[in-house]
C-alpha cells in the first residue's frame, strides 16, 4: 500500500537532486575551493557535507544512525558521491523495508538541511562570478526516483 509520508520524502529528494544538479553544472574545478570568507566553507566542503547527510539520512532510514564528516573529494568525485548518497537513499525509501525514524523527521534533518546547503552553493557561484541561470521550478520535470545528475532540461529558464 503507497505511503504519501514517504512518496512526499522520495519527491523531496528527486527535488533536491534536481536543484543540486542545476547548482553544479558548469562549475569550474577552481569553484570547489572558492571561498568567500575565511570563516566560510568551501564549495567542496558544503557538497561533502551533504554527501554525509545522505549517508546519515540512509543510517536512520535503517535504523542505525550514525553520522561520518568526510575530507572533501575532488569536485567532479566529490560530485559524484553526492548523487550515489541520493540514490542510496532514494533506493532505501523506494522499498518495502521499514523506516527507522518517522518520515516527518527525516525531512526536516538531513533532507531540509541539504536544500539550504543547495542555496549556499548557488550563492557562493554568484559570488565566485560564475552565476547560474534561474529557473521556474514550479514547471520543472521533477520526479521520485531520478535522483541521480543526470537530470531533465530545465522548462524555464530565466537571467
Amino acid at each position: 500500500m503507497p505511503d504519501p509520508k514517504r512518496d512526499l520524502l522520495r519527491h523531496t529528494v528527486a527535488t533536491i537532486a534536481y536543484r543540486g544538479s542545476r547548482a553544479l553544472r558548469g562549475t569550474p574545478e577552481s569553484f570547489a575551493d572558492f571561498r568567500a570568507t575565511e570563516s566560510n566553507r568551501t564549495p567542496a566542503e558544503i557538497l561533502a557535507h551533504m554527501g554525509d547527510l545522505f549517508d546519515w539520512c540512509l543510517s536512520i532510514a535503517q535504523g542505525k544512525q550514525a553520522w561520518h564528516n568526510s575530507t572533501p573529494l575532488a569536485w567532479i568525485q566529490e560530485q559524484e558521491r553526492f548523487f550515489t548518497s541520493l540514490e542510496a537513499f532514494d533506493a532505501y525509501l523506494a522499498s518495502e523495508s521499514p523506516l527507522g525514524a518517522p518520515a516527518e523527521k527525516l525531512l526536516q534533518g538531513g533532507v531540509a538541511d541539504a536544500l539550504t546547503h543547495i542555496g549556499q552553493i548557488a550563492m557562493l557561484r554568484r559570488i565566485a562570478g560564475c552565476p547560474m541561470r534561474g529557473e521556474n521550478y514550479y514547471v520543472a520535470s521533477i520526479h521520485a526516483g531520478r535522483v541521480g545528475a543526470e537530470q531533465a532540461a530545465a522548462v524555464r529558464e530565466f537571467d
